[in-house]
């Protein structure tokens, strides 16, 4: 009895993928029609999560979610040309603001959630605040006493509003492709089938040893390291693909919001929606600086350093030819980054407001 409710739910899902992917391919095929930006992410995203917030019960196997990621991944690490790699190893000082930037955007967040957001508690406040990927942060606050649905919902929600908010502002902006990628190749089928293989394998390993993210960072890692060692030449996979991958991503993104999920703490909800929007315009405003100091692309660093999830915003830059190595860079530095250093910073934290408490008690 124990095993039937997961093999009916998986069932359930699978029944649901085909209507799912159905309505996906229609809402992205319009928006590429009326030149919408990422529109195989776009379209896929928005039409999933209006059918869900009003109730259609859809969703696709999480194994084709984790297909769409080791795609993005595979796709990603190509750009990392020996050329590229030599290139990276001077903006180590870019990268670090980076990473410093984001615990400091999840520092404020932390802020605004506890005082504004009727946080049930600190853990909770906390690991929703932070900077990175909603799966392990809701363990880490589940691990500290925090509220695992409240934490998932903000990351959510923060990360819809910058995938919906940031193609567009950089399209209206008017910013241009910094990558003349025309002349670079398409994979042919036998180094692709060798690319993918070896890709793969990469991603089982990392998810065998337990790493968080391991359809990404598996694929990512194998496929930067056979691109930057001049194994493969200049190269990119076939455009089915990435659409196909961008599409998953979208709808994996979409069927989280449901009903319930909208109706669930309205002062919470409100206050990330209110609070994202603020860390996008000071992300602008430090990505604009950082690009003048290092001389780097801004919508690039703008693209690199915006609050939003590491494969959607990578997804961006590869579909808008925006610096994917540099974006790539930021986002796989802030994600190990506030991977090992949340926890110990909330019990850092939370030792050092015990600590005042105790002493003013004390006098």
């Amino acid at each position: 009895m124990a095993l039937a409710s997961p093999l009916r739910a998986a069932a359930h899902t699978w029944a649901r993928g085909p209507l799912t992917l159905a309505l996906a391919v229609a809402a992205a095929l319009v928006c590429e029609r009326l030149r919408v930006p990422l529109a195989w992410t776009l379209g896929p995203l928005l039409a999933t999560a209006l059918a869900c917030s009003a109730g259609a019960r859809l969703g696709i196997p999480q194994v084709m979610r984790n297909g769409g990621q080791w795609v993005i991944g595979m796709a990603l690490g190509l750009h990392f040309t020996p050329l590229v790699l030599q290139q990276l190893l001077g903006l180590a000082p870019a990268l670090l603001a980076g990473v410093l930037w984001a615990l400091l955007l999840g520092g404020l967040f932390f802020r605004l959630l506890l005082r504004h957001g009727g946080a049930p508690d600190r853990a909770t406040a906390f690991f929703a605040g932070a900077i990175g990927s909603a799966s392990e942060m809701a363990v880490l606050a589940e691990r500290h006493g925090g509220q695992v649905d409240r934490v998932a919902a903000a990351h959510s929600l923060r990360v819809l509003l910058v995938v919906l908010t940031v193609p567009w502002g950089l399209q209206l902006a008017g910013f241009h492709p910094l990558e003349a990628r025309a002349g670079i190749h398409v994979l042919a089928p036998a180094q692709l089938a060798l690319l993918g293989a070896a890709t793969l394998g990469g991603a089982l390993v990392l998810r065998r040893l337990g790493t968080p993210n391991p359809w990404v960072l598996g694929a990512l890692i194998v496929s930067m390291a056979l691109a930057g060692s001049g194994v493969l030449p200049e190269s990119v996979v076939p455009q089915f693909m990435t659409s196909a991958a961008q599409l998953l991503i979208g709808v994996s993104l979409g069927t989280r919001f449901t009903p319930e999920f909208l109706r669930a703490a309205p002062r919470w909800m409100g206050t990330v929606a209110a609070g994202t929007l603020a860390l996008l315009a000071v992300s602008a405003g430090f990505a604009w600086l950082l690009a003048q100091v290092a001389g780097l692309a801004p919508a690039a660093v703008l693209l690199g350093n915006s609050p939003g999830g590491m494969a959607e915003m990578c997804i961006t830059a590869q579909v808008l030819q925006l610096g994917v190595p540099l974006v790539t860079a930021f986002h796989v530095m802030r994600y190990l980054a506030v991977l090992v250093l949340m926890g110990p910073l909330f019990t850092l934290v939370e030792r050092r407001r015990l600590r005042r408490q105790a002493l003013r008690a004390a006098t």
